[in-house]
C-alpha cells in the first residue's frame, strides 16, 4: 500500500504545479548558472548570490532566455554586457541597496 501511495502523492503534487511557473523557474535557475560566475568575479560568494538574485529579478523574460543560452560555457563579452545593463537598472540597484550589495557603477 505504501509503495502505491508515494507515486500517487508525487503525481498529484506535480499535477498541481503551473506548467508556466515550472518553465519560468527552470529558465531562472539556468540563467543563474550563467550570471553568478560573472558577478562572483568582482565580489565574494554571498553578496554575489544576492546580486545575482537582484539581476535576475530585474531581467525581462527575453533577457533571461538570452542569458540561459550561455549555460555550460564561459560568459562572453555580449553576455557580460547584458548582465551589466541589467545590473545598472534602477530596479536592480534598489534590490542591491535593500540586500546590502554594493552598487554597480
Amino acid at each position: 500500500m505504501r509503495t502505491l501511495a508515494l507515486p500517487l502523492i508525487a503525481t498529484l503534487m506535480l499535477a498541481a504545479c503551473d506548467p508556466a511557473e515550472v518553465v519560468d523557474d527552470a529558465l531562472t535557475r539556468t540563467a543563474h548558472t550563467v550570471v553568478f560566475p560573472v558577478v562572483n568575479i568582482d565580489m565574494p560568494a554571498e553578496p554575489a548570490r544576492l546580486a545575482t538574485k537582484c539581476i535576475l529579478e530585474a531581467a525581462t523574460e527575453d533577457e533571461l532566455k538570452l542569458l540561459a543560452r550561455d549555460v555550460g560555457v564561459e560568459a562572453g563579452t555580449s553576455t557580460k554586457a547584458t548582465i551589466r545593463e541589467i545590473a545598472v537598472r534602477p530596479a536592480a540597484q534598489a534590490c542591491f541597496a535593500a540586500n546590502g550589495v554594493p552598487p554597480v557603477r
